[in-house]
């Protein structure tokens, strides 16, 4: 997995929002193993740029990215400390810390000073020096309902101690998106403040909705007569049916604006608008009246929906 996820998607750390969600767009066209089965490098080039924009898609990860928080999985670094921080200190346990090797926890670290600062004073538990650092913050995993994601919601995780935590689920919640919950990560040292709980939400699919950017994206079946003839008909939208209009002489693929019918982030005055992709469907069976007039339709008009594509192929 590449080492900066702005290289993974072809960028500099300058990118926009904007420019970061085009570039992921394009190179998924390019690299889904579903729409390149033939490709045995596919996998792994998605895997990568998918794991990229995990990073950089959320501006508060990316933030922390940058300011080398986390490294490009998104996994925590280690916190760096100097010699210099500790040289001085009657508390100096840098010597302990560099022989238990560079893996060490930063936990363990800090409970060493608190150990040497209680024998300071005397066994009686005291911290002599006043010493305090934060919490460690806590990461976990919430998979969310499609549309609690965008309308909003809360819902209750369960901690490893087996106590549960409220989480409130913003209105326009993205996939991958991580909240941060202030104060519920692990106690501090000394009395030093507790850390965050970060949650990174994995948003689930919707049988009937798919989400691009604030809009909703919707493919809406329709009949015959009412491709040909036009008419109004009842269309699903995340707040529930609406009526849509439907052109006379629509065709499969065409797609009508439902406007402000999209996602509204949270503290956004804007709202997204869903796209109504239409799709001629036949009757399950055709009957004998059916078929009698398209029979005697084709014998009286000339019209071949093919007949600009074929001359545009040269054929």
């Amino acid at each position: 997995m590449p080492d900066d996820p702005y290289k993974a998607l072809g960028l500099t750390k300058t990118a926009t929002a904007d420019e970061i969600k085009k570039a992921y767009r394009k190179l998924v066209r390019t690299s889904h193993p579903d729409l390149h089965p033939d490709d045995p490098g596919a996998e792994a080039r998605f895997k990568a740029i998918a794991a990229a924009h995990d990073v950089l898609k959320d501006p508060e990860t990316r933030a922390r990215f940058d300011a080398g928080e986390i490294d490009a999985t998104g996994a925590e670094r280690p916190k760096r400390e100097y010699y210099r921080d500790f040289a001085d200190s009657s508390d100096n346990v840098y010597q302990q810390r560099r022989a238990a090797g560079a893996q060490g926890n930063p936990k363990d670290f800090f409970e060493e000073i608190l150990r040497q600062r209680a024998r300071g004073a005397g066994g009686s538990g005291g911290f002599g020096g006043g010493f305090s650092a934060p919490g460690q913050d806590a990461r976990y995993n919430l998979e969310v309902p499609f549309l609690d994601a965008v309308r909003g919601a809360e819902q209750r995780i369960t901690l490893p101690d087996g106590q549960s935590l409220a989480v409130k689920i913003p209105q326009g919640t993205e996939d991958g998106q991580t909240l941060r919950l202030r104060g519920k990560g692990e106690a501090g040292y000394g009395g030093g403040a507790a850390g965050d709980a970060l949650i990174t939400v994995k948003v689930g699919e919707h049988s009937v909705f798919r989400r691009e950017g604030d809009d909703i994206l919707l493919t809406l079946p329709i009949t015959i007569d009412e491709a040909v003839l036009g008419g109004k008909v009842s269309a699903p939208t995340i707040d529930g049916p609406v009526g849509l209009t439907i052109p006379k002489g629509a065709s499969s693929g065409r797609t009508l604006r439902l406007r402000g019918r999209g996602v509204t982030r949270a503290g956004s005055k804007t709202k997204g608008d869903q796209m109504v992709e239409l799709k001629i469907v036949s009757p399950p069976e055709v009957d004998a009246a059916l078929s009698d007039f398209l029979m005697e339709w084709r014998k009286t008009h000339e019209f071949d929906p093919r007949a600009d594509l074929m001359k545009g192929a040269g054929t």
